[in-house]
């Protein structure tokens, strides 16, 4: 987050220690709140409604509480360390826990793990913006078009609109796009509560859309009757992958605020309204579909109510704050890059420009050249995200924290790198299990 020393300048890439003079203001409480909701958030608010459906009502309300609960609490002991240590740095408390080789894993992982989530968030900027862009249009229309071509259009919105936000020094700017991203997503669950009235249940089948033609087998009444706990095969593939989407607060806590009191209070306002879209979402929208939710909610509206104005503007919502979130993460992993290629130097512009450029031009031609991108990042951030959010502030605490071993955190600390390892283990199994099972 941002950290400044007085109420007209914020802090920028080349800020590495807490002084006493930056301890004293720091970004406004709200543009903190929305910025880390918008790391929180994103496209996965889309997949929410079928994760519910794949562990029941019950079980994915007790995933989402273990989750988000950790993940405050991993926070907590990250904030913990910086009051104690006077470091405001995710990678320069990994170097005071292990060393050199520890700031450099921590750089390493958000990096990894940033990239990752921007080629994601590209990639279906690429495949879903032309077909958003189409609904809008006659049916009639006919004929290839430039925004009908997804690698143009991400080649201009990365050029138009990522680039020059992503080229500010400055994170606190970003709690204005962060907060329009926000109220895109307030704006879908909206969406979802008011829509769960206009289809009926059980549903029609063979519904022919301008998308295609969506298929429901077997729909009855007895479908029609939530369930409170699923026990299948897509437990925890669905409930486990659609938890790490809490990842954001780690890979935001690179930065952390002057104040461990004010962060702390940042952190659970943002879980706490996360946390409430998140449940009104994947609620309203699987008891609007039932077990026949699709994996992306958005489908199975265009399936039953075809070119629905409500419809077509919460699916370029999503897209626009999905775009919005890409310049947000790419600031901790420039400057995880410049970390590892240049230490605490001083700031510089043209090494700050050219990281900028690399690693966008990067996550751009990964983007478009590569198809399976999203399943490659999937493995990768099954592991980094784990590390970032529960195994690392574990295990910092423990080598720097100054509680007895028999105390409450150290013992909450051993619990997280437990289950972090757990986590990351299971989840990235069935990654690979999914991908042989298909084979």
């Amino acid at each position: 987050m941002s950290i400044n020393g007085n109420a007209n300048t914020e802090v920028t890439d080349a800020t590495p220690l807490l002084s006493n003079q930056s301890r004293s203001k720091g970004a406004s409480f709200a543009s903190s709140v929305f910025n880390l909701m918008n790391a929180i958030m994103g496209s996965g608010i889309l997949g929410l409604a079928y994760a519910m459906a794949s562990t029941g009502i019950v079980g994915f309300c007790v995933l989402l509480v273990l989750v988000s609960s950790l993940a405050g609490y991993s926070i907590h002991l990250l904030l913990k360390l910086c009051d104690q240590t006077g470091i405001n740095s995710y990678e320069d408390l990994g170097g005071r826990a292990l060393q050199k080789p520890g700031k450099v894993l921590v750089a390493v992982a958000i990096l990894i793990q940033n990239v990752g989530a921007m080629s994601s968030y590209l990639f279906i900027l690429k495949s879903e913006l032309p077909a958003a862009i189409t609904s809008f249009l006659s049916p009639d229309q006919s004929g290839q078009t430039w925004y009908q071509d997804g690698r143009l259009l991400l080649i201009l919105i990365t050029l138009c609109v990522i680039l020059p936000l992503a080229i500010l020094p400055k994170i606190g700017f970003l709690g204005y796009t962060s907060s329009l991203a926000f109220f895109f997503m307030l704006y879908f669950a909206i969406v979802v509560v008011v829509k769960k009235w206009s289809i009926p249940c059980p549903l029609p089948q063979n519904v022919t859309t301008f998308l295609g033609v969506y298929q429901v087998s077997n729909s009855s009444d007895s479908d029609c009757t939530p369930k409170l706990f699923v026990i299948s095969s897509r437990l925890l593939s669905g409930g486990l992958r659609r938890g790490r989407k809490l990842k954001g607060q780690a890979c935001l806590s690179h930065k952390l605020t002057p104040s461990k009191a004010r962060m702390q209070n940042v952190t659970n306002v943002s879980i706490s309204l996360s946390f409430l879209v998140y449940l009104v979402s994947a609620l309203f929208g699987y008891l609007t579909f039932y077990a026949h939710v699709d994996s992306e909610l958005l489908l199975g509206y265009d399936a039953y109510m075809p070119r629905d104005i409500l419809v077509m503007t919460v699916r370029l919502a999503i897209l626009i704050a999905v775009l919005l979130t890409v310049p947000l993460i790419h600031f901790p992993a420039r400057k995880a890059t410049i970390l590892l290629l240049r230490g605490n130097r001083p700031f510089s512009w043209p090494i700050h420009i050219t990281t900028t450029v690399v690693i966008l031009g990067t996550v751009l031609m990964l983007a478009i050249f590569v198809p399976d991108i999203r399943n490659v990042f999937g493995v990768v951030g099954s592991t980094t995200s784990s590390c970032l959010l529960f195994v690392f502030p574990g295990i910092f605490y423990l080598k720097i924290g100054r509680q007895p071993l028999p105390s409450f955190d150290s013992v909450g600390a051993m619990a997280l790198v437990v289950f972090g390892l757990i986590m990351g283990i299971i989840s990235f199994s069935i990654i690979i299990f999914t991908w042989i099972q298909s084979s």
